[in-house]
């Protein structure tokens, strides 16, 4: 089947979403396929909510390379890297080191798109109609023990070296102290400048419906294939072949398998994340807070809290692993919160390519276009993604330098 002056995006987590709408409001015919309804697939449904405007250095780092073993699953970490994937994993990790070279750089470069991050999202979800799924709150940051003190006067100086605000956040530790009745020191900061949403699935929903609204339409199929044919692109779906006059591939963990046939080499990995939620759970405060000693993330959401952890690289299929379910419930009850072993839990997988960059970008020659890897940052880089692509299509010089987000540089 042929559509005439239509774009298909291929994949509706927040990326592909945010892509529809951007595209949509521009006139464009736009059609969204998706597996299964938009934000239900991949790691957009489960993520922490997290508006992150303050992550504008990329992961890769000499530190977290000489002492990754301590964040190991295996030492009380959220790292598990499965001594059975070595060999697979291996060519990414050493990519990985390699990218620890240039963070400085790398840093420079996603900055642009990172730090305005919660005024692009309130941008957009008022244009949607939705303002009341963003908190402007900021999110705390806390550490517990002897060094607390110390490491939130580390994690301050680094982020005022970044031009991040950041403040010692005073009143709200001692709630944090009782409730986790561990009769020890604390210290946290407090991140003025983020945000969180209400329901990251929401998110998804207001963008898409929005995008339909404009008149784009959905179809619920598999793109098994992409190939450019005389200008235009055809997809080849688990229903059909369909051919229009562009594509965006927005796929995430599911990525490689689209573009490397067209020549790219897309070295992605699924870093999978996991999270348990406490209905009707009352937070601390109207605002997330990250526990920095046991790399957990806690996030007031509509009607429930949800707790975010984990870095599990045991490949995109793997089945859930339960042991990392129970540690986290385990650790939110030694905290203080009324976590029971029956709370709801989910698993995810984010794509993330070895420096920890999304790919941006055009394959050459052709009318297909890409907008994949967006690591634990792609909540927040949604609308000015959407943005972007709707710059490339048009043809229009972009927004901010994306020259680094090319996937060629692999």
């Amino acid at each position: 089947m042929t559509r005439d002056n239509t774009v298909a995006v291929v994949g509706a987590g927040v990326i592909g979403a945010a892509v529809a709408y951007a595209l949509a409001r521009e006139g464009r015919t736009v059609l969204l396929l998706d597996r299964a309804e938009p934000g239900m697939a991949g790691a957009s449904f489960g993520n922490a909510g997290h508006i992150a405007s303050e992550l504008v250095e990329p992961l890769p780092s000499w530190g977290l390379l000489f002492g990754f073993w301590r964040e190991l699953f295996a030492f009380g970490g959220p790292l598990d890297i499965p001594l059975g994937r070595a060999p697979q994993f291996l060519p990414w990790a050493l990519r990985f080191a390699v990218a620890a070279g240039h963070r400085t750089e790398n840093t420079r470069r996603l900055a642009p798109l990172v730090k305005p991050a919660v005024g692009d999202m309130a941008r957009w979800l008022a244009e949607v109609g939705r303002p009341e799924l963003l908190r402007t709150n900021g999110h705390l940051q806390v550490w517990f023990g002897p060094r607390s003190d110390e490491r939130a006067a580390e994690e301050g100086l680094a982020m005022e070296r970044l031009g991040i605000p950041a403040q010692a956040a005073h009143e709200i530790l001692q709630v944090i102290a009782r409730q986790s009745a561990r009769n020890t020191q604390v210290a946290g900061l407090w991140f003025p400048g983020t945000a969180h949403v209400l329901d990251p699935l929401k998110i998804v929903q207001s963008f898409a419906g929005a995008a339909l609204q404009r008149g784009a339409s959905f179809e619920r199929t598999e793109v098994r294939a992409i190939q450019p044919l005389e200008g235009r692109v055809t997809l080849h779906t688990s229903s059909e072949t369909l051919t229009v006059d562009a594509a965006v591939v927005c796929t995430g963990a599911w990525t490689a398998s689209l573009l490397e046939p067209l020549g790219l080499r897309v070295p992605m990995e699924s870093a999978r994340g996991y999270h348990v939620e406490m209905p009707s759970h009352p937070p601390l405060a109207d605002t997330p807070i990250l526990y920095a000693d046991k790399r957990i993330y806690v996030t007031p959401m509509d009607g429930r809290l949800r707790a975010t952890s984990f870095m599990e690289f045991a490949g995109r299929d793997a089945a859930p692993d339960p042991r990392k379910l129970a540690r986290l419930r385990q650790r939110l009850g030694e905290l203080g919160y009324q976590c029971s072993a029956d709370s709801p839990g989910w698993m995810g997988p984010r794509p993330v390519l070895p420096d920890y960059l999304p790919g941006i970008g055009r394959v050459e020659r052709t009318s297909i276009f890409y907008a994949v890897g967006h690591q634990h940052i792609g909540l927040t880089l949604a609308p000015v993604t959407g943005e972007l692509i709707a710059d490339l299509v048009a043809d229009r010089q972009p927004r901010h330098d994306i020259s680094a987000f090319d996937l060629q540089r692999f």
